[in-house]
């Protein structure tokens, strides 16, 4: 469809941009895991032995390397989460697990940013999580690193850094699920497609963020990002 073909102008295209090439990678949907590594089951309280669910946020919520991120509304008690990202260049219903990594464009870091006392309170009244982790520029994201550059990580140091101090780290062989696991699992509740990203679970340490904190947080072999907390909007 054309530009004239809508009653309103329409959204912009949601992008990642791709390290060393002059095109980004459109986002479709950001899908996200919960629960992924033990240790960070632990601090946050939850049973070890639930496996790993989905949810969800939306495109237009990622934030690019370098940015600074208003302190977002109705919260007090902001958290970051570090975690691999995952671009889908094509996708399926019932993918296999021993063909999903055929369907992956290439990685990157990312943070899923977190209203935590949203959260727990949705938790409480078994009500949906949106309100704790969709909310605008709660996806920042580094440039996405291609597979056929890079190969597909198994292993590797992931970290986090508020203000210099180091408060995430981890693995990514400490991951409950592996990435072809994930995908399998996921395609099994939804038809995944090309532009889509998966947020694979963070490792513990999470803490809470406030008003001109820089973060800094990284992954071996894929890259770093940088952001800024700054003011509220």
């Amino acid at each position: 469809m054309s530009a004239s073909s809508f009653v309103i102008p329409q959204p912009p295209q949601a992008a990642i941009p791709v390290a060393g090439e002059d095109k980004s990678f459109p986002v479709r949907r950001i899908w996200c895991v919960g629960r992924n590594y033990l240790e960070h089951i632990r601090e946050m309280g939850n049973d070890e032995r639930a496996p790993p669910f989905f949810f969800a946020k939306h495109a237009d919520m990622v934030v690019q390397d370098g940015a600074t991120i208003p302190y977002p509304p109705l919260t007090k008690d902001f958290h970051h989460e570090v975690e691999l990202i995952v671009a889908m260049k094509s996708g399926g219903l019932r993918i296999p697990a021993e063909k999903a990594l055929d369907h992956v464009y290439g990685y990157s870091v990312g943070i899923d940013l977190t209203r935590r006392d949203l959260q727990i309170a949705s938790r409480k009244k078994e009500r949906p999580w949106e309100i704790g982790k969709s909310f605008d520029h709660s996806a920042p994201t580094s440039p996405i690193q291609p597979a056929s550059k890079i190969g597909h990580p198994t292993k590797g140091r992931i970290w986090l850094k508020v203000n210099g101090k180091e408060t995430q780290t981890g693995d990514l062989e400490q991951m409950i699920w592996n990435v072809p696991e994930i995908i399998w699992q996921l395609s099994q509740q939804v038809e995944l497609k090309a532009g889509d990203i998966i947020m694979t679970g963070t490792p513990a340490g999470v803490s809470q963020l406030q008003p001109g904190d820089k973060i800094e947080c990284g992954c071996d072999g894929i890259g770093t990002l940088k952001v800024t907390i700054g003011q509220p909007a």
